[in-house]
């Protein structure tokens, strides 16, 4: 995982995933682990994942794509929690109350999201329905 951790920050990348091979990623919020859930679960599966940031919608990915191990520089207590309850090993550098949007006014909107899923199973379809929202838009 140490390696993963150095990539993410030397690479200024937002996600790096590993799984025989090393991915990287850099687009904002849950878009790549998205993308990589939907595309090409078998690489998430068993995986090991350090991330910039975690809320409650990634960790619902990660834990739906059946990632192994988990590393954020940033996480939210129901990401964690969510995380937790599913057995992932995780560590951190700061964890938070939850995830901030972009303009700083409140809640991350995939965040909010999930908040009151009980489920990572829960969160896939809301979550589902926003990503594909945005290629509309």
């Amino acid at each position: 995982m140490h390696k993963l951790i150095e990539i993410l920050h030397s690479g200024n990348h937002s996600l790096v995933v590993a799984n025989g091979e090393i991915r990287t990623f850099n687009k904002k919020g849950v878009a790549d682990l998205y993308h990589l859930y939907t595309s090409d679960p078998l690489f998430l599966n068993g995986s090991e994942v350090a991330d910039k940031v975690i809320g409650k919608g990634a960790a619902a990915l990660m834990v739906m794509g059946k990632v192994r191990n988990v590393y954020a520089d940033v996480i939210s207590e129901p990401a964690l929690a969510l995380l937790h309850d599913n057995h992932l090993s995780v560590t951190y550098s700061r964890k938070v109350e939850n995830i901030i949007n972009r303009q700083g006014t409140g809640i991350c909107p995939v965040e909010t999201l999930c908040l009151n899923c009980k489920s990572a199973a829960e969160c896939l379809p809301l979550i589902d329905n926003f990503m594909k929202s945005k290629i509309k838009n």
